[in-house]
């Protein structure tokens, strides 16, 4: 060999040297190790089966833990270090019966169960948000109807307020956490209750309204009204109804895209569907059949995907929202029914 070739050689070698992390760090972003395509991404309330359980983005089941009974809604703190879970304690909100009285902690990170908030007289807790501001949590009741402002660090209940209707359902705080916006499904109203003083102003929208969501700006609240086959669309500065949106049949739960542009919303429609409307033209625009009825309806943080949750069927349709296409089906065990589900942060 001369030495002209043994330099060159030597220089090949130098470079490959040089380049071989930049080359193992591309490898790894383009092909994701075991470890990492099995890090859980979802978080699902499989109701029937009384557990949260945490599923990879495939939809493998990675762990569960046992709640109280029939829990029914989650939300995060806002640090997303924690999950709070209504541990309603009935299945169906028509059905008569004391329910539970308390609202499962849950560890993020560790994936285990970390306390509950004992609700004392106050029994079949449902619908949850929380004050980014305070980190307070405020929580319908069934028995009796009502509010609750819960402080979650001390684990207590601060208050409890009066709906002025019947079955409040879901909640949704509006901007700064001034007001709460409770669905009295049986009523036909919702109950903007001012959370300082307590004074609450009904606002009249379709029939048995339920889910709600805020525009990003938070001036619009957008409900849905299950036997209305609406969406009420209200107006948080006014606290007035300015609007309506038809759609299918029997709307259930809703999320607003980030840009506000596309309203995403669970349908009972022939059997099943997620629907599309758009939020300028406040019309429905599409609708994606599903194979069995969502009784939840959440978006990815990017609003990119909705997950509908499919109770009776022990499944959770993945649909792209941009594809309006059904893109994935997570089959969850026999008997979970899940219901809610949450991408982790």
């Amino acid at each position: 060999m001369n030495f002209q070739e043994l330099h060159r050689r030597e220089r090949n070698a130098t470079m490959l040297f040089r380049i071989a992390p930049a080359l193992l760090a591309a490898v790894a972003v383009w092909f994701p190790g075991p470890a990492r395509a099995q890090e859980p991404a979802l978080v699902v309330v499989e109701k029937i089966g009384s557990r949260v359980a945490f599923y990879t983005e495939d939809g493998r089941r990675v762990s569960g833990i046992e709640v109280g009974p029939a829990p029914h809604e989650m939300v995060f703190s806002p640090d997303r270090k924690f999950l709070y879970v209504s541990d309603n304690g009935i299945l169906w909100m028509t059905e008569p019966g004391g329910g539970g009285n308390t609202i499962s902690v849950i560890d993020v990170k560790a994936r285990k169960k970390a306390g509950v908030i004992d609700l004392g007289e106050y029994r079949r807790p449902h619908g949850l948000d929380v004050d980014p501001g305070t980190g307070r949590l405020v929580c319908t009741i069934e028995n009796p109807d009502g509010l609750l402002l819960i402080d979650p660090a001390a684990r207590k209940v601060l208050r409890k307020y009066d709906v002025r209707g019947e079955d409040p359902h879901m909640v949704v705080l509006g901007p700064h956490g001034e007001y709460a916006y409770v669905s009295n499904t049986a009523s036909g109203t919702v109950a903007a209750v001012h959370l300082p003083s307590g004074r609450v102003e009904l606002i009249r929208v379709g029939a048995r309204p339920q889910g709600g969501a805020l525009s990003p700006d938070g001036r619009l609240l957008y409900v849905t009204c299950e036997a209305g086959d609406s969406i009420a669309v209200i107006d948080t500065a006014r606290r007035q109804r300015v609007g309506e949106i038809r759609t299918g049949k029997g709307p259930n739960r809703i999320g607003v895209t980030p840009d506000g542009a596309t309203l995403v919303y669970s349908m009972e429609e022939g059997g099943g569907a997620v629907g599309f409307a758009d939020a300028e033209t406040r019309k429905q625009t599409a609708m994606v059949k599903l194979a069995g009825r969502p009784l939840s309806l959440n978006l990815s943080p990017d609003g990119r995907l909705a997950y509908a949750g499919v109770q009776e069927r022990d499944e959770i349709y993945v649909v792209s929202v941009p594809e309006r296409k059904i893109v994935r089906v997570i089959r969850t065990p026999k008997g979970a029914g899940p219901d809610p589900v949450l991408p982790l942060p």
